[in-house]
C-alpha cells in the first residue's frame, strides 16, 4: 500500500482524539453538575460555536458553579463579574492611567480581557455597563478613550439572571439579548436529583472537589470549533430553519400563534439555531444536522428573540412556550 493512501489517517485520529477530549469535557460537567445535562450540552455549544449564552434560573441552582466548572477544564484565562447598580464600563473594560515615570498614559485592560467571562447578575448592571458589554460581544473588541483594543479568542460570555427579583435591576434591552446565542432557563431539580445533589456536596465538603478530567487547550477549542461548525446542514433542513423562523413573521404557518407576537425573530435568530444545531450534532457524534437538533433548541435560540403582544403576555402565555407551539406545527422535512 502506498504512503498516499495512509497520509489522511493520523488527521482524521486526530480529529477523533479530539472529539473524545470534548466528550471528556462533558463527562466531567456532567459529573459535578447533577441533573444538568441540559445546561452542561448549552455550555459546550457556545464554547463550539463562539456563542454566549445568558443562563436563567432562581438562586441556588449552580449557574456560577458551571461556569466556573467549565473554566476549570479549559487552559485559558477566566474571570467572574458580580455586577451592581453601581458597576461603571471602566469595571469592565478597563481603563487608562498615568504612568508619571513614564510620562504617558497606560492601559490597564479590565475582566473582559479573558477567554472565559461569567457575569454574575448581569440584570442588575446599569445600561452603560450593559452597552459596553455589548460591543466586546458582538465586535470581538473593546473601545476604550478611542483606542481599540482586540479580545482574546476564543472569547465567550456566560451571563446570569435571576427572575426572581426585580428591585434595582435593569432589564435587557432586545438589542443586548439578541447578541446572546442561547438563552437556558434552569429548572428545579427533582427529588431524586436533590438527593445526588445533597451526596455530591457531602462529599466535596469532606473531601476536594474532584478535577476535571481534562484540560483543553485553546488551540484545541479553536480546532474543535472548525470542526463542529464544518458539520453539514441539508438544503432540507434549511428549508425547515427558514420556515419556523419565519412562523414568528408570517401568518402562513399559525396564524394564531403569530397574532402573539409583537416583535418576530430575525435573521440572526435563523443562523443561530444553524450553528447551535451543527454543534449539538457534533457532539451527538454526527456528521449532519437533523431536525432533532433544531426542535431541541429553538426555545433557546429564539424565545429571546421575539416580544410578545401586550395581550398575549396578560392571557400569560411566553415566549418559550409559543415557540414549542411553533415547532410543533412547523413540518420538519
Amino acid at each position: 500500500m502506498s504512503s498516499a493512501t495512509l497520509a489522511p489517517r493520523p488527521a482524521v485520529a486526530a480529529d477523533d482524539d479530539l472529539r473524545d477530549r470534548i466528550l471528556a469535557l462533558r463527562d466531567g460537567l456532567s459529573h459535578g453538575l447533577i441533573g444538568a445535562d441540559r445546561l452542561v450540552e448549552r455550555l459546550l455549544i457556545g464554547l463550539l460555536t463562539g456563542g454566549h449564552l445568558l443562563i436563567e434560573g432562581a438562586p441556588g441552582l449552580a449557574k456560577t458553579r458551571a461556569v466556573k466548572r467549565l473554566a476549570d477544564g479549559l487552559d485559558g484565562s477566566f474571570a467572574r463579574v458580580q455586577c451592581t447598580p453601581d458597576l461603571m464600563p471602566a469595571d469592565l473594560t478597563g481603563t487608562t492611567v498615568w504612568r508619571q515615570d513614564a510620562g504617558t498614559f497606560e492601559f490597564m485592560p479590565g475582566p473582559l480581557f479573558h477567554s472565559l467571562i461569567l457575569v454574575d447578575e448581569v440584570n442588575r448592571a446599569p445600561p452603560k455597563v450593559q452597552s459596553a458589554l455589548l460591543e466586546s460581544m458582538a465586535e470581538g473588541q473593546i473601545t476604550v478613550a478611542g483606542h481599540t483594543h482586540p479580545l482574546p479568542d476564543p472569547f465567550m460570555v456566560v451571563a446570569t439572571q435571576n427572575p426572581i427579583e426585580h428591585a434595582g435591576t435593569f432589564p435587557l434591552p432586545e438589542a443586548q439579548l439578541d447578541r446572546f446565542l442561547l438563552h437556558v432557563v434552569v429548572e428545579m431539580p427533582d427529588e431524586a436529583s436533590e438527593r445526588r445533589i445533597l451526596d455530591l456536596v457531602e462529599g466535596e465538603l469532606n473531601h476536594h472537589a474532584e478535577a476535571m478530567p481534562v484540560k483543553l487547550r485553546l488551540d484545541e477549542v479553536r480546532a474543535a470549533r472548525e470542526a463542529a461548525l464544518a458539520t453539514y446542514v441539508s438544503p432540507a433542513l434549511k428549508d425547515y430553519l427558514v420556515r419556523l423562523v419565519a412562523g414568528t413573521r408570517t401568518d402562513a404557518v399559525a396564524p394564531d400563534l403569530r397574532a402573539a407576537i409583537e416583535h418576530p425573530a430575525s435573521p440572526r435568530g435563523t443562523l443561530a439555531l444553524m450553528v447551535a444545531g451543527k454543534a449539538r450534532a457534533y457532539l451527538h457524534g454526527r456528521d449532519h444536522v437533523v431536525p432533532e437538533d433544531v426542535a431541541e433548541l429553538a426555545a433557546d435560540a429564539l424565545s429571546h428573540r421575539i416580544g410578545l403582544t401586550w395581550r398575549a403576555a396578560a392571557e400569560g402565555r411566553t415566549a418559550r412556550g409559543l415557540i414549542r407551539d411553533l415547532v410543533q406545527r412547523v413540518r420538519a422535512l
